[in-house]
């Protein structure tokens, strides 16, 4: 695993053309990729009105990076966060920035007018390759590991504990192949979704601390 910050820019490697699944911002869905980038961004640089899917796409070309998936966030990119899980002979590689200004509780929608959009961006890198149908599957993993880790972090909104936040992002990343599974009850599974869990669950605490520092602070 590859990760490299050079602000405004985190870039994790996968080290060669992947399969990749995500809801990113540039190339989304079902693509090859071989890197996967988070932009870091303020609400000054997003103004009412912007479009901000044309700038990021022409900030990739800039970068000669095209064919990546790219998230952005106004979360502090130096807080993200990485984890390794290896089950039997499956490896999970996982990088995320973890930031809940912008937190909701499944099901309910708070206004979030003015909010820095301190977003969960996830990505994770399986060692096994992976058919399509199997990749949704381990998104649904990863994005039941996020939840699982913002429960247990606590925060409490009007409408009950965090589940995760209004902008998350999540994208897998697997070497194209034959895979079917990945689900928990398989070593795929259980390492993907450890990984998943720790980066995100170390994410948040960093970010309630902070913020507990602020308000602490005379």
């Amino acid at each position: 695993m590859s990760v490299r910050l050079r602000r405004p820019w985190l870039t994790f490697d996968l080290g060669s053309p992947h399969r990749v699944l995500s809801w990113a911002v540039i190339n989304p869905g079902f693509v090859t990729a071989r890197r996967i980038l988070w932009r870091e961004v303020r609400n000054a640089d997003l103004p009412p009105d912007f479009d901000a899917v044309a700038w990021l796409a022409q900030e990739i070309r800039s970068l000669g990076e095209s064919d990546a998936v790219a998230m952005l966030t106004s979360r502090d990119l130096s807080a993200f966060e990485t984890d390794t899980a290896t089950v039997e002979d499956v490896t999970a590689r996982c990088v995320a920035t973890v930031g809940l200004s912008n937190a909701e509780r499944v099901g309910t929608r708070m206004d979030r007018t003015g909010t820095n959009w301190g977003t969960i961006n996830i990505a994770v890198q399986l060692s096994c390759p992976l058919g399509d149908p199997a990749l949704i599957e381990a998104l649904s993993i990863a994005a039941e590991a996020r939840t699982a880790a913002i429960i247990d972090t606590g925060l409490a909104l009007s409408a009950g504990i965090a589940t995760g936040t209004g902008t998350d992002c999540i994208a897998i990343a697997a070497p194209p192949g034959g895979g079917i599974y990945a689900g928990s009850h398989t070593p795929l599974g259980e390492a993907l979704g450890r990984a998943t869990y720790d980066v995100v669950r170390a994410g948040a605490q960093g970010w309630m601390d902070k913020v507990r520092k602020v308000v602490d602070s005379p």
